[in-house]
């Protein structure tokens, strides 16, 4: 047979598309031609196949016309991950193995010249695509075989059925012609679900001395999910408050787990011990705007869509460059974040939690009662103005974080610990998420009137505080929420005076909110 269909998958973005791997041997002057919009690592595949064929000991038709179609045309496609489907396309044509043995199966894996399979990026976005693929079908779900080391990772999709493979020759003895294909007991082997790792460990809450009104912010934001930015002077905690916060939130569920693994796995990021820990993604600020969003040809997330189901903390805000802060207001705002280029588009996640910190001017001690602040007035409101108004308008808290004295540094006793304080989150958020079937921060529209309803005084008490504050409507809108976050957290039906005026106080020093 001249002609042969393998199956494989592109990635865009988060999104895995089938591909058909077509290869066609005919007569003619040799050649080997690689079509359907293939990017240079794509390309070189030739090479690879050819040798990896040739040192395994098996017959490359090295005298035929060699033409490979990656179809869809039209969807771009990168990296090595090909190089398995094209191998054993050839190995059909040429008749070599059986091409109808391949059906049901789905392959990728980057060749060695050796013929050893390398780890792949992206294997578990090919394993939820596979199996979403065949929900929406609803019908029987393909095989996907993969190199060992990217198989552990597919198989965390419940339904998937991955195999791993370490060299060609593992992958050929189980399509040789014939009724039964030969045993490879130490190449081939089906990869079962990996038994979860234990209870996934965070740095304790319990470290931080004092700082009682930053850890109650942290606490609403856990409880509630939202953003956070805290200012103080050096040294005061800011940073040991932000690295313990993904120690405060709700254990990750299955489906949580597996989006933010996914993302993970596209930069090849993802390891097995980091199942179920909730990212905390802390880029410097010098990161530029495509670092933070993503980006790049084909596109590739970046810092925000690697939090996703985390935390994203950015120390230094005002340091950070203005266009990079500014592209952060949408995916604040959606949870996702877009990247249109002119061949392509593609989508990322990106609904994580915002934790920032930022000192109060240029040399940091504005209005510490441990040193004396050597800035002017202009040199503070200029350095605050790095943060724009519609910025600050999307952080839903804002809290100051004093320095403690070397007296009460040293003689204060250790805080709650994060399970305990965890316990109170997790309660928080069943009663929301039994109520409305999300967090707080997620209401939209009508849903915050109807779960944000405020007794008389508390409304009229709010009304004051916008009006005599300046508030957009957004602002508004965040105040009611953290508001129901914490009656959720004090265990109350309605939002009361007290829960609102407790809102209140985390956006009164917000410049523009």
């Amino acid at each position: 047979m001249s002609l042969s269909l393998v199956h494989s998958r592109a990635l865009l973005g988060l999104e895995a598309r089938p591909v058909c791997v077509e290869v066609h041997l005919a007569n003619g002057l040799p050649s080997f031609t690689l079509v359907g919009l293939a990017e240079t690592e794509v390309k070189e595949a030739r090479e690879r196949v050819r040798s990896a064929i040739q040192n395994t000991g098996l017959e490359f038709p090295g005298n035929k016309r060699i033409t490979v179609n990656l179809a869809p045309a039209d969807l771009p496609k990168d990296s090595g991950r090909f190089d398995l489907a094209i191998a054993l396309g050839i190995l059909a044509a040429s008749g070599q193995i059986d091409a109808r043995k391949l059906k049901g199966y789905e392959f990728a894996g980057e060749l060695s010249l050796g013929g050893d399979l390398r780890p792949v990026k992206g294997a578990l976005a090919m394993s939820l695509a596979v199996a979403n693929d065949a929900q929406h079908a609803a019908g029987t779900l393909p095989k996907l075989v993969l190199p060992e080391g990217s198989a552990q990772e597919a198989a965390l999709v419940p339904e998937a059925e991955i195999y791993g493979a370490r060299h060609l020759l593992d992958v050929v003895r189980q399509f040789l012609p014939g009724d039964a294909a030969q045993d490879a007991p130490d190449g081939w082997s089906r990869v079962l679900p990996c038994v979860p790792p234990p209870a996934p460990t965070y740095r304790d809450l319990a470290d931080v001395k004092g700082q009682a009104a930053a850890r109650r912010a942290l606490e609403i934001a856990a409880a509630g999910g939202h953003s956070l930015l805290m200012m103080g002077a050096p040294g005061s905690g800011k940073s040991m408050l932000a690295q313990r916060f993904a120690g405060l939130l709700p254990a990750m569920t299955t489906q949580e787990a597996l989006e933010s693994a996914a993302v993970a796995s596209l930069n090849g990021r993802f390891s097995l011990e980091q199942w179920g820990v909730r990212p905390t993604c802390a880029p410097h600020h010098t990161a530029s705007a495509v670092a933070l969003v993503g980006g790049g040809s084909p596109p590739r997330p970046g810092e925000i869509s690697l939090a996703h189901r985390g935390v994203l903390f950015l120390d230094e805000l005002p340091e950070f460059p203005r266009a990079a802060l500014e592209a952060l207001r949408e995916p604040l705002e959606s949870g996702t974040i877009t990247i249109s280029r002119a061949a392509h588009r593609a989508e990322f996640p990106a609904r994580f939690q915002l934790v920032a910190a930022m000192n109060p001017c240029p040399c940091g001690y504005l209005g510490s009662s441990l040193r004396t602040c050597r800035c002017s007035p202009e040199q503070v409101s200029r350095y605050q103005g790095k943060l724009s108004g519609p910025l600050l308008d999307r952080i839903d808290l804002h809290v100051e974080v004093g320095a403690l004295a070397a007296d009460e540094l040293v003689n204060t006793p250790p805080g709650e610990t994060s399970a305990t304080i965890r316990a109170r989150v997790v309660t928080a958020r069943a009663l929301a998420m039994t109520r409305q079937g999300s967090s707080n921060q997620a209401l939209e529209g009508q849903a915050i009137d109807a779960q944000c309803q405020l007794d008389p005084a508390a409304a009229k008490f709010l009304n004051l505080a916008a009006t005599r504050l300046g508030w957009s409507g957004r602002g508004i809108h965040r105040c009611l929420k953290v508001a129901r976050t914490i009656a959720d957290l004090a265990g109350a039906s309605a939002v009361q005076v007290a829960h609102v005026a407790e809102a209140v106080q985390y956006r009164r020093a917000l410049k523009g909110a």
